[in-house]
């Protein structure tokens, strides 16, 4: 099976080989209990005192996404582990919620193989704008910070969404619904004024997540898919490890699939050719002839060989 089912879904399901929606939430909620797991083995092992070191310094610092270019240089894998990986349970299920709220809306309207590249490349966008944040502001220059969670991927696929259906309403209940756009312009207002007071790095990450999902759109409606590159990755690393993949028949797409043959056959129709049919009917008689040659004397006739 390929890494998308191929046949696009008007309805949401919760068959997880055919959903990308469910297989984002579900990679996260793994990667959440695996790692409180180890969280859990940490606190029975280690003394009080030492459990938070030891599980920052082994777990917690290989996975969250540093702020400084040498210590990414050396962790360079953080840039895909911060975006599934989450600390806190509230983090996780806030998140989460957004997600499967706005996720929903948006794989209903685009179908399966979007929202995936959309969250990768919107949680992208938030490192790259938080790398850039930490490195050449003054005021958190002098910072050393941590990104952890999937926000920018999330508030990639809110954006997004919003600019494909911005009158889509939800919360019915709430005097005939909230229209997306509203929700999504608040969400970036308090983003935006939170810039100032606490965890800024996260804010400007959420809002470069954001911009990501804009840009996502405004190339589609310009022609250009983002998705595309990304899901003939996924399919070829997929392929890799599928032991039923179909082996691929050069002869069968260069011949027996092609539109026309590869050669033609053409009759040596010349004078010489027809003489000697002649004579053979004076020595045998006409019905001693073969299929080929009674063709070969009717067109000679035709052009008066």
């Amino acid at each position: 099976m390929s890494f998308y089912n191929r046949q696009q879904r008007n309805r949401f399901t919760t068959n997880l080989q055919d959903n990308a929606l469910m297989i984002l939430i579900t990679l996260h909620l793994v990667v959440f209990v695996l790692f409180s797991f180890i969280h859990v083995f940490y606190y029975f092992s280690f003394s009080k005192e030492s459990v938070g070191i030891k599980y920052y310094n082994d777990i917690y610092s290989n996975l969250a996404l540093p702020s400084g270019f040498n210590e990414l240089s050396r962790k360079p894998w953080t840039l895909i582990t911060h975006m599934f990986y989450h600390f806190e349970v509230w983090h996780i299920i806030g998140n989460m919620l957004w997600l499967w709220m706005f996720g929903y809306i948006f794989y209903d309207l685009t179908g399966n193989k979007k929202i995936i590249p959309l969250f990768i490349y919107g949680a992208l966008g938030g490192a790259i704008a938080f790398l850039l944040a930490y490195n050449f502001i003054p005021n958190l220059k002098v910072i050393q910070a941590t990104a952890t969670g999937a926000s920018a991927g999330i508030m990639a696929i809110v954006v997004a969404t919003t600019l494909i259906t911005p009158d889509y309403r939800i919360f019915p209940m709430l005097n005939g619904g909230i229209p997306l756009w509203v929700l999504t312009l608040i969400y970036v207002i308090i983003d935006f004024a939170l810039i100032p007071a606490n965890n800024t790095g996260g804010h400007i990450a959420h809002l470069a997540g954001g911009f990501t999902g804009f840009l996502f759109i405004f190339s589609m409606r310009h022609g250009f898919d983002w998705s595309v590159g990304m899901n003939n990755f996924f399919e070829w690393v997929n392929n890799l490890f599928n032991p039923d993949k179909p082996k691929r028949k050069i002869k069968d797409e260069l011949f027996y699939n092609a539109g026309k043959k590869p050669y033609s056959k053409k009759t040596n129709l010349s004078q010489q050719r027809i003489d000697e049919i002649l004579d053979k009917i004076n020595q045998q008689g006409y019905d001693s002839l073969t299929n080929e040659e009674k063709e070969l004397l009717k067109k000679a006739s035709k052009e008066d060989l």
